[in-house]
């Protein structure tokens, strides 16, 4: 190994504990590794910590090499004492615990505006179906862990009957050209040109990601994550700009996978550090974006986000490609994500959507129900109330926990015989009957978004839990 004191005095170990540490660590983690690669990797740590903290080897180093908290560059806030009003949409089918955490929302210092959608349900910080417009500041919690999480459906060049004909060659598809869940990936190689992106080489956490990020890529996430084949019920004058009829058609739903949760993970607690709020708001923490951190984790979560998209355009391209599909069309939107927006005439406001979709004046959307009844091609209608917003979807009305407490894999397996539906992987937790219901959701938020077509699940695939 050839490490000694000096070694580290020369590197600016100054402190004897941190050197001690520094010493403890490399003797038993790095015992394979050069000289020049354990003197950079403890410079990146000395340089770094805040990236180190939760790292299993470096974390205790990485404490000590932190500046204490008195020499910390942190401000303490305080709530307002009564919240902002905010419009509801649905309010008669959303639970109290949803409302009190976007009023606690509505107390933060920089909130300006906001909304809670007719799908809303509980979440951590904000709850999910939640919008919050803030003055010049990002809160990572407010946009979720899965950075990006959005929706894609492509239309393809199809009779209406090909699912029925074609319905094995569809599974066999599902089965070899996707992948669900946090482990491993495809078996064959995936390119894209977000993997080339300049970001990935200006932080350190982005350039310890771009590994994860390339394994992953056109792979999706667990829970209600999806891809289905279905059948679309398009109709006149759509944002497709297709002729109505019907259509076969794919649907995804999945996010940044673990690039987006790794960037969530890190900036939040990078926030909590710099933004000290009452311990009941604390995953409120935001970050300014005029300091360096709020623009690192903007260029991040950016990134994230286009990075959910790549996957999402891999996967619609790998099964056109098996199945010999030729797209029509194709419609996406983001509804976990923060966009910087002009919320009045002249004002700007950076807009977190957890759970929500964009809903701009003419902007199509793509709401889902569940792995049993229909999703919904809209077009925003630009209403400023909702903060130019609609549903993510049908919203859950049980937990995941309640979920797999009330049903069973038979009564799952007869729901879908009955609705038509050939289900690969997934579980109880999904139970359509877990979810709201849909058409109920749409009538809620027809001031919202107009509807263009209907989409139909036939094969869905998700992750088996």
């Amino acid at each position: 190994m050839g490490i000694r004191l000096k070694d580290l005095s020369k590197l600016g170990y100054t402190d004897n504990v941190a050197r001690s540490l520094a010493v403890a660590v490399v003797s038993k983690y790095c015992k394979h590794e050069s000289k020049e690669e354990i003197l950079a990797q403890l410079a990146d740590v000395l340089d770094n910590p805040e990236n180190y903290k939760n790292s299993d080897v470096w974390g205790k180093l990485a404490e000590r090499l932190s500046p204490t908290i008195t020499e910390r560059n942190f401000q303490v806030y305080e709530l307002k004492e009564l919240p902002l009003g905010y419009k509801i949409y649905g309010n008669k089918f959303i639970e109290t615990t949803a409302k009190q955490q976007m009023e606690l929302a509505m107390r933060l210092p920089v909130t300006l505006t906001g909304a809670l959608m007719p799908d809303a349900h509980a979440g951590y910080g904000l709850p999910i179906g939640g919008v919050l417009a803030v003055d010049n500041a990002v809160i990572p919690y407010a946009v979720g862990m899965d950075i990006g999480c959005r929706m894609s459906l492509t239309v393809f060049d199809a009779k209406p009957d090909f699912l029925r004909r074609y319905a094995h060659q569809a599974k066999i598809a599902l089965k070899e050209y996707t992948h669900f869940g946090m482990d491993g990936g495809l078996e064959f190689i995936q390119e894209h040109e977000v993997l080339d992106r300049e970001e990935f080489r200006l932080t350190p956490l982005l350039q310890k990601l771009h590994g994860k990020a390339v394994r992953q890529l056109g792979t999706s996430g667990q829970g209600n994550h999806f891809v289905n084949f279905g059948k679309l019920e398009l109709q006149e004058k759509n944002a497709l700009q297709l002729p109505a009829g019907n259509y076969v058609a794919l649907l995804s739903h999945s996010g940044s996978r673990g690039l987006g949760a790794a960037i969530a993970q890190h900036y939040s607690f990078l926030a909590r550090e710099s933004c000290k709020l009452p311990r009941e708001a604390q995953h409120f923490a935001w970050l300014d974006l005029r300091s360096e951190e709020g623009q690192a984790y903007w260029m991040s979560m950016n990134l994230a986000g286009d990075y959910a998209q790549a996957c999402h355009e891999r996967i619609h391209i790998n099964l056109a490609k098996a199945l010999g599909l030729t797209p029509l069309s194709n419609v996406s939107n983001h509804h976990n994500f923060a966009w910087r927006e002009e919320i009045t005439p002249g004002q700007f406001a950076i807009v977190h959507r957890k759970g929500a979709t964009p809903a701009g004046k003419g902007q199509p959307g793509l709401i889902p129900g569940s792995m049993a009844t229909p999703g919904y091609l809209v077009c925003g209608k630009g209403v400023s109330e909702s903060l130019c917003s609609a549903s993510h979807g049908a919203g859950r009305a049980m937990s995941r926990q309640q979920a797999q407490n009330t049903f069973t894999q038979s009564a799952l397996k007869k729901y879908l015989t009955q609705a038509g539906v050939t289900l690969i992987g997934g579980s109880v937790e999904e139970m359509p009957l877990a979810y709201k219901d849909i058409e109920r959701v749409m009538r809620a938020q027809s001031d919202l978004v107009e509807i263009q077509g209907r989409f139909l699940p036939r094969i869905v695939r998700m992750n088996k839990e």
